[in-house]
């Protein structure tokens, strides 16, 4: 069984169908996770079987002394709004938000029940949180690490594909911090002699139409920013940048085991096991405004061999020999 097939069969078997959700509790933990992506994807599966196999490791059991409720968005910012209200209805002890976006959206509509988050960069700034060391209301987590460790995906992307004199970054504005990863980009371009345009995107014809955009540009690389737009339409994303022949980093590796060329980014899965002994701690009587926002511990590069032949690119044994994973 392939390790995203593993990881659906496990969060299958670990949340409670929609009508026994429905139902009274028993006396048992309720943990409500609210997510920005669609149930269908398997990437995101992965990562909450992570999470429900740390928390039985821990002593929480699903069906057992805690009730785990999943919540999908599927990319929807009115979607996402919408189940903030049903899981603040459910009334958990603890919630886990995957993202700015449902964080911000369950933060409008509570103050007392503990938030735990996990990818967000930035909270302080977004106004999530008003410190790192002490948070000091509901909701703590885990981040995505400071704006310059964008700065390091045009520095991988040049090694690969030497050739690239121009990027350009496909993010969200929507989603603020993104923003400030974007100029970390162009921060960082001057000295590896890149210049550096974003492409703003809110939807797959957005998307369709900026890499298109692009179609003969020898010199010209692309960034792809991690939100809810661009790891929905990863597959269209994947399939434009192979056809105009496109050298392109992404921040999740599910990009490029899904034929991208390179990612360079936080290591999710860490994230969520990390967010599991937060929401343990919690469930124990720890209160998150006396939990400290942590900073990622684990960065991940991987790189697709394959692609890399196919777009007429060498990667460099000195790359290959620290990466993570190499795909053939």
């Amino acid at each position: 069984m392939r390790r995203r097939d593993f990881g659906k069969a496990i969060v299958s078997m670990a949340i409670w169908p929609l009508a026994a959700r429905a139902q009274q509790t028993d006396g048992k933990r309720r943990v409500s996770i609210l997510l920005t992506y669609a149930e269908a994807d398997a990437e995101i599966q992965t990562w909450i079987a992570t999470f429900v196999q740390a928390l039985r490791e821990l002593g929480w059991g699903n069906g057992n002394n805690i009730q785990i409720d999943l919540h999908w968005g599927g990319g929807d910012v009115g979607r996402i709004n919408e189940l903030a209200m049903e899981v603040i209805d459910r009334k958990p002890h603890v919630i886990l938000a995957n993202g700015p976006v449902p964080v911000a959206a369950l933060k409008q509509k509570t103050r007392t029940i503990p938030i735990v988050f996990v990818s967000v960069t930035d909270p302080v700034g977004c106004g999530l949180v008003a410190d790192l060391a002490r948070p000091g209301g509901n909701i703590t987590g885990f981040t995505l690490g400071e704006f310059n460790m964008s700065g390091k995906m045009p520095e991988i992307l040049k090694q690969i594909a030497p050739q690239v004199t121009r990027l350009t970054v496909i993010y969200n504005p929507q989603q603020v911090p993104q923003v400030g990863r974007l100029v970390a980009v162009q921060m960082a371009a001057p000295t590896l002699g890149l210049k550096v345009s974003g492409a703003s995107v809110a939807n797959a014809e957005e998307i369709k139409h900026a890499i298109e955009k692009l179609e003969g540009e020898s010199d010209r690389g692309v960034i792809i920013l991690p939100n809810s737009v661009t790891i929905t339409n990863r597959s269209l994303i994947i399939a434009l940048l192979a056809r105009y022949r496109l050298p392109a980093i992404y921040e999740l590796p599910v990009f490029v085991r899904d034929g991208g060329l390179v990612s360079y980014g936080t290591d999710r899965v860490v994230q969520f096991r990390q967010a599991a002994a937060y929401v343990d701690r919690i469930l124990r009587g720890d209160k998150p405004a006396d939990l400290p926002i942590q900073d990622p511990t684990k960065f991940t590069l991987v790189v697709n061999v394959k692609t890399a032949k196919a777009l007429g690119l060498t990667v460099p044994a000195s790359l290959l020999a620290i990466a993570d994973e190499v795909i053939e």
